[in-house]
């Protein structure tokens, strides 16, 4: 797989149709065109996964971000059309008795793709360097020693053949907020509420310092990090599906709907130390 780019375009439909067909007064898009916008690339991806499988590929894309940032349903938006025997969406429970004795990436390894197969991680390894340490569930040398290894890991998985993306979907504190309290007045969201969404908000500073350290260290040229404002999680959805189905040559792609994505909303942290 050749090096991952941010190819930045205006070639985007949000820039060359009539902005009041797109934007609404809040500058948000609109649900409309979204659809529209996001059934066109789920024509893509369905063309992505037939190529995934014909050449026994392996594709990996993890999702991280802060609380509320809309990682589960940019990975819904992705895979309603994809056949579900050669795709997975994995949410890993908090480790059990057994899985804290062993090595840290062991019980996600165990989810990697087989050949043939796309998986989605809404969230991964990385809970080391973000949860895990806001709230004290490990220690500092383990946080420590989560970054002396993971840039090898990942090393090992890219050489291995496996197509990695890390997608980081971030979001401000008011927009956090507004989400969690669009989660209370919901009964069909408020299953998605915990104490620690609450505890998230008030550290949420506590989250961008660990956030910044997480692109500064481990965003490298061959697993780089890709962060998404996702303040509008619509935008955000449709340029994460961009950018993945720009940075794979997987056949019949259509190259007039895949041209690159909008700088206003995908940024690369990819720096070799």
């Amino acid at each position: 797989m050749p090096q991952q780019k941010a190819n930045y375009t205006k070639k985007l439909p949000e820039y060359t149709k009539k902005q009041s067909k797109v934007f609404r007064s809040s500058g948000k898009i609109k649900t409309k065109f979204y659809n529209k916008e996001l059934h066109r690339l789920q024509y893509e991806i369905v063309k992505l996964q037939k190529w995934v499988i014909d050449n026994d590929k392996r594709l990996l894309v993890i999702f991280e971000g802060m609380d509320t940032a809309g990682k589960s349903s940019t990975i819904k938006a992705l895979s309603p059309y994809l056949n579900p025997r050669a795709s997975r969406s994995v949410a890993l429970p908090k480790p059990s008795d057994v899985e804290l004795g062993q090595w840290y990436f062991q019980r996600h390894f165990k989810q990697l793709p087989n050949e043939g197969e796309m998986v989605f991680f809404d969230r991964s390894w990385y809970n080391r360097a973000g949860i895990e340490q806001v709230f004290g569930f490990c220690t500092q040398a383990q946080h420590e020693h989560f970054y002396a290894q993971v840039n090898d890991v990942e090393q090992m998985l890219v050489d291995d053949g496996i197509l990695f993306f890390k997608f980081y979907l971030n979001i401000d504190k008011q927009t956090q907020l507004d989400r969690i309290k669009d989660r209370e007045n919901d009964p069909l969201k408020s299953w998605k509420l915990s104490k620690l969404d609450y505890e998230s908000v008030k550290r949420y500073d506590d989250y961008v310092v660990l956030r910044d350290k997480m692109f500064r260290v481990s965003g490298t040229s061959y697993a780089p990090w890709v962060e998404f404002d996702a303040i509008d999680k619509k935008r955000a959805r449709l340029n994460a599906i961009r950018y993945l189905l720009d940075n794979i040559d997987y056949d019949n792609k259509d190259s007039d709907l895949i041209t690159g994505v909008d700088e206003k909303i995908v940024k690369l942290h990819n720096q070799e130390f």
